[in-house]
């Protein structure tokens, strides 16, 4: 080795040796301890870190790295603070600020003192809701976000809600959010909207506030499976066609989706020259045989899910086959949560009569492709009179409707497919708002018992309408040979009710406190009085 290398290599090595020495040696927050106070909900105060290094002997360096440390907060009641050092503050009190890089870990304060505000609005009620932050992304699955809840009365004043409001996700495949703490979970990639929903407890409106939340990486949601419906189709090889609908399911919702004619679908038949199969699943019968249909969903991670159907075809043709298949409307959109909308299945034969109601025939069948959201009547016991094709809305979005028909003399089968809708919109001081939490007409809750508080067993009677007004549905005592000594009815909240007493000769002396009387109490009748149910009521009524 000659002089000269072993100089270069002299001088390198002492500067190896002190690169691999570097190391993090303290972190130093700004603004320091005992220097910040905020006075409202909502301000802010930036924090940052900075860290000093040594490389070896040398000369210690310094760097912001506040975008490297983990912050925290040790009380969320009083405060947040994102992942670059941005402080919020949620409530009154004091909260210790944290930086956190490796084993070394840094301290300072923050103090909130707000003006006397109370934990319920008085003096007016909330009337509007913002959520801080209004939008918020996070780069991965399992990383947290702290939205709050900030009410603003009719007076003017502010009130923290966060943990008085109800939090929602609008897809929690993307994220999930604590429904009383307002903390948000990243699930897999997209963006979701939070809601937080205030109820006011006078004139039970509600109020609305919303936010976005964004995951940034992660993996989009994919399908687990994929179902073909039907699963089996006979077909003439005069050139007769066959719908085939693929569905397929979300792996953490299980919901189902219309993938028939997607760009994800590739379908395909394993003999051709039988039946052929088109890019939306149109299968058309070529000659006699069998063939299998299958549908190939590609997600966007390159994972594969299939399902296959068969396929009969025959050389004779169906006699009276059923053409085509059609639900009217096409579509149907409620503004409430369990409203309901009716669909009718319209066929088309080529025979006379040409078009036919099979809306509640025995080979129809409904399905719905969110039944847990948006279940849809049918009629598999061909009864006469079935409501079949109505759907009720038990959730908010749009749902695939499918209408299954099946020629009872071939059995050919065809589709058809609507949508259902029960879009979310907030209700606003200015709007009503649709398909929200508690939009739902209120349930039947109140209920009345009728009894008699004297000591006639043999003739007394009371009689009362139904909650639409049908007389004398209430039918209560031994006057009455379908009355019982003690009869109930249901009515919703609110309904005024009217009680008579017919003349049946029982000594009538009056009734209970909460029936006011409509007519003069008389010995004879008939007696009558009114109660309005604001929740379950027992009204005495006195026969001697």
């Amino acid at each position: 080795m000659t002089l000269r290398r072993v100089a270069s290599l002299l001088l390198v090595l002492p500067a190896l040796i002190l690169a691999g020495c570097s190391s993090l040696t303290s972190i130093a927050i700004n603004p320091p301890a005992g220097t910040v106070v905020l006075t409202a909900v909502g301000q802010t105060a930036q924090y940052t870190a900075t860290g000093s290094s040594q490389i070896g002997s040398a000369i210690p360096t310094t760097s912001n790295i506040s975008g490297t440390v983990t912050w925290s907060v040790s009380n969320r009641s009083v405060a947040t603070i994102s992942s670059s050092g941005l402080a919020t503050a949620v409530g009154a009190g004091y909260t210790q600020i944290s930086a956190q890089s490796g084993g070394i870990t840094a301290t300072s304060d923050m103090t909130v003192t707000i003006a006397a505000s109370p934990t319920t609005p008085t003096g007016g009620s909330i009337t509007s809701i913002s959520v801080i932050p209004g939008s918020q992304a996070v780069s991965s699955a399992n990383q947290t976000s702290q939205f709050i809840a900030i009410g603003t009365t009719s007076t003017g004043a502010t009130v923290n809600l966060t943990n008085q409001v109800a939090w929602t996700s609008s897809s929690t495949q993307i994220a999930t959010i604590g429904g009383t703490t307002g903390l948000a979970s990243a699930v897999g990639q997209g963006t979701s909207t939070i809601t937080a929903l205030y109820t006011n407890t006078g004139g039970g409106t509600v109020i609305a506030g919303t936010a976005t939340f964004t995951v940034v990486g992660g993996t989009a949601e994919k399908f687990t499976a994929v179902t073909v419906t039907p699963g089996s189709q006979a077909l003439s090889a005069s050139g007769q066609t066959g719908q085939f609908i693929a569905l397929a399911t979300s792996g953490s919702t299980g919901l189902q989706t219309d993938v028939t004619s997607s760009g994800q679908i590739k379908w395909s038949s394993s003999s051709p020259s039988i039946v052929s199969v088109s890019a939306t699943g149109l299968a058309t019968g070529l000659s006699a045989g069998s063939s299998t249909i299958t549908a190939e969903l590609t997600n966007t991670d390159g994972s594969v899910v299939s399902a296959t159907a068969t396929v009969e075809v025959s050389i004779t043709p169906a006699p009276e086959p059923l053409l085509s298949l059609t639900i009217i409307p096409s579509s149907i959109t409620v503004g409430n949560l369990q409203d309901t909308g009716q669909f009718l299945a319209i066929g088309t034969y080529a025979t006379a009569p040409y078009t036919r109601d099979l809306t509640n025939s025995p080979n129809l069948t409904w399905i719905s492709a969110t039944p847990s959201v948006f279940p849809v009547d049918t009629n598999a016991g061909g009864n006469a009179g079935a409501t079949a094709g109505i759907v009720t809305a038990y959730g908010n979005g749009s749902g695939d409707i499918i209408a299954e028909a099946t020629n009872p003399t071939d059995g050919t089968i065809q589709t058809a497919t609507a949508t259902f809708n029960c879009p979310l919109v907030l209700p606003t001081p200015a709007t009503a708002g649709s398909c929200y939490p508690g939009s739902q007409a209120p349930a039947l809750l109140a209920t009345l018992t009728v009894y008699n508080e004297g000591l006639n067993t043999t003739n007394w009677l009371v009689t009362a309408p139904s909650a639409t007004g049908t007389p004398s549905v209430l039918h209560c005592g031994p006057g009455s040979t379908s009355g019982g000594s003690v009869c109930a009815a249901t009515y919703p909240v609110g309904t005024t009710v009217i009680l008579t007493a017919p003349a049946t000769g029982a000594a009538f002396g009056g009734w209970s406190y909460n029936c006011t009387p409509t007519t003069p109490v008389t010995a004879a009748g008939p007696n009558s009085c009114t109660v309005t149910l604001t929740t379950n009521d027992t009204v005495g009524a006195i026969f001697n």
